[in-house]
């Protein structure tokens, strides 16, 4: 008894297949992205705060002589580092999902889609 709107199952267990396969990969990722260390600048250098792909913070560098320029200049150079790895890491993380999935838009559980 055929024809009751359901999918081949053949078509059924390849979509099966290709979610469970991009969901290992997106575990995968997920490791790599953890691993990454993404550096953002401040415009003049003397900033610097590293992230990972993940956008979890690393650490943080400060010139000496911007520290002596007082609590004003380090906290706008601070931020500056801080929106530039963010940034970069944003799209490195939003590259690597869209190679992943081959641009499709799959809300899969677990994926942020």
């Amino acid at each position: 008894m055929a024809g009751f709107g359901l999918p081949n199952f053949g078509q059924l267990t390849e979509a099966f297949k290709k979610a469970q396969e991009i969901q290992q990969n997106a575990q995968a990722l997920q490791e790599e992205l953890d691993g990454m260390e993404i550096e953002g600048q401040s415009s003049d250098g003397r900033a610097s705060v590293w992230l990972s792909g993940n956008q979890q913070p690393l650490r943080v560098r400060l010139d000496p002589a911007l520290l002596q320029e007082g609590q004003q200049a380090s906290e706008a150079a601070t931020l500056e580092a801080l929106q530039a790895a963010y940034e970069q890491s944003t799209a490195t993380m939003k590259g690597r999902m869209e190679e992943l999935t081959g641009g499709l838009n799959l809300n899969l559980p677990g994926m942020g889609g």
